[in-house]
C-alpha cells in the first residue's frame, strides 16, 4: 500500500467528519430559513378605527360573530373524516378591511417582541412555540385552538374567552404584561386565529390541535440523561447555556430558560407538557426523540432558573402550594442542592 493511499481508518474517520460538518451545516441553513420565513417588514399601520373598543363591545361582537356564524360544508366534512383539515396560507389572506386586522395579527405572531412593544417582556416569538405561524399539527395550532373558546380552564378557575387565553400568553410565556380586552394587539391576534379556524368545526377538538401526547416514561425521567440528551440533540440550535439563538435580530430558535425565556408560570414549566411538545416536534423540522428522551429532556429544561411566577405570593412555598401543587412542576423545589424560585 502506497504512503498516500488512505487507510480504511482514516476513510471512516473522514466520513465521520464530513457528517459532522454536513449536520452543521444543515442546522445553520435550517436556521437561517427559518429567520427569513418569520423576518417580516415592519407590521402593518392599524386599521382605521373610530376610538378605542370598550370591552364589552369588543365580547359582544365576538359574540356576535360566534351567534352567526354557520357550519360550513367543509366543517361537516372534517367532523365526519376525522380531521382532515388544513388552514388557510398566508396568500389567501383578503384584501379587505378584516385582511388588513388579520395581516397585523399575523405580524404579531410572528415577531412579537417587535410588534406587541410594551407587553412582550422576553424574545420570544409566538411563532416559536406554535410552529408553522400556527399552522403546524401537534405544535397547538391557531386553528385548533379557536374554536375550542370559551371554556373552562382550571388554572383561572373560570371561563376563559379566547382573547383571555392569549392574554395569559402575554402574561406567562411572553412573561410581559397582558393587554386590556379589546386592545388593538389582541383583536388583530383573535382576527388571525378566527380567520385560520374560520371553517373548522366548533366546539370539537380536531386532530393536531394542542400537543400530541407523550407516552409514559419507562424509567423515572432523569436531569442527568437529560443532559446528555440535550447536549447530543438541542445544543446545537438551543445554545449550551438554553440561550437560544436570533437570525437578523429575530428569535429563530427561542431561549429555554433564563431571564429571555419563559416564566414559572407558563404551561410549558410543567414536564409533562414539555415533554409532549418535545416528543412532537423536537429537533426542529426531525422530530426523532423517542418517550424516555423527551421526559429526561423536558425535565432538564425545567430543572433550570427562570423568571418568577407573576402570582407570586412573596413566599415560595406558599406560591407552590397554591399554583404548583403538581408533580410536574419543579418550582419551589430542589434541583442538585438548588432550590427553583425564580429570577
Amino acid at each position: 500500500m502506497s504512503d498516500t493511499q488512505p487507510t480504511r481508518a482514516s476513510q471512516n474517520s473522514n466520513t465521520a467528519e464530513y457528517a459532522v460538518v454536513a449536520c452543521l451545516f444543515a442546522g445553520l441553513a435550517g436556521a437561517l430559513a427559518y429567520g427569513m420565513y418569520i423576518s417580516q417588514p415592519d407590521m402593518p399601520p392599524a386599521p382605521a378605527r373610530v376610538g378605542a373598543v370598550p370591552a364589552a363591545a369588543a365580547t359582544a361582537a365576538r359574540a356576535d360573530a360566534n351567534a352567526n356564524a354557520q357550519v360550513t360544508s367543509q366543517a361537516v366534512k372534517v367532523a365526519a373524516d376525522g380531521g382532515a383539515f388544513t388552514p388557510p396560507g398566508a396568500r389567501d389572506i383578503p384584501d379587505t378591511p378584516m385582511g388588513e386586522w388579520i395581516r397585523r395579527g399575523e405580524a404579531i405572531f410572528l415577531r412579537t417582541p417587535a410588534n406587541a412593544v410594551g407587553f412582550s417582556g422576553n424574545t420570544l416569538n409566538c411563532v416559536n412555540c406554535h410552529l408553522d405561524a400556527g399552522r403546524l399539527k401537534g405544535a397547538a395550532p391557531m386553528w385548533g385552538a379557536y374554536p375550542l373558546y370559551p371554556a373552562y380552564r382550571k388554572k383561572t378557575n373560570h371561563v376563559d374567552t379566547f382573547a383571555e387565553r392569549v392574554r395569559g400568553c402575554f402574561m406567562y410565556s411572553m412573561n410581559g404584561k397582558a393587554p386590556d380586552d379589546g386592545h388593538d394587539i389582541l383583536v388583530a391576534l383573535e382576527a388571525y386565529a378566527y380567520w385560520m379556524a374560520q371553517k373548522a368545526p366548533t366546539g370539537e377538538k380536531l386532530p393536531g390541535a394542542g400537543f400530541t401526547k407523550v407516552g409514559k416514561a419507562a424509567q423515572e425521567p432523569s436531569f442527568e440523561r437529560g443532559a446528555k440528551v440535550y447536549e447530543a440533540k438541542c445544543a446545537l440550535c438551543h445554545g449550551a447555556q438554553g440561550q437560544g439563538q436570533e437570525a437578523g435580530g429575530v428569535t429563530v430558535f427561542p431561549p429555554l430558560w433564563g431571564k429571555q425565556s419563559y416564566n414559572w408560570g407558563a404551561g410549558t414549566h410543567e414536564v409533562d407538557k414539555a415533554a409532549s411538545f418535545i416528543k412532537g416536534n423536537m429537533p426542529y423540522g426531525n422530530p426523532t426523540l423517542d418517550d424516555q428522551e423527551a421526559w429526561d429532556v423536558a425535565t432538564y429544561i425545567n430543572s433550570m432558573e427562570r423568571p418568577q411566577d407573576p402570582r407570586f405570593t412573596g413566599n415560595v412555598a406558599d406560591t407552590r402550594k397554591q399554583f404548583h401543587d403538581t408533580p410536574f412542576s419543579l418550582y419551589g423545589t430542589e434541583v442538585n442542592g438548588r432550590l427553583l424560585k425564580g429570577l
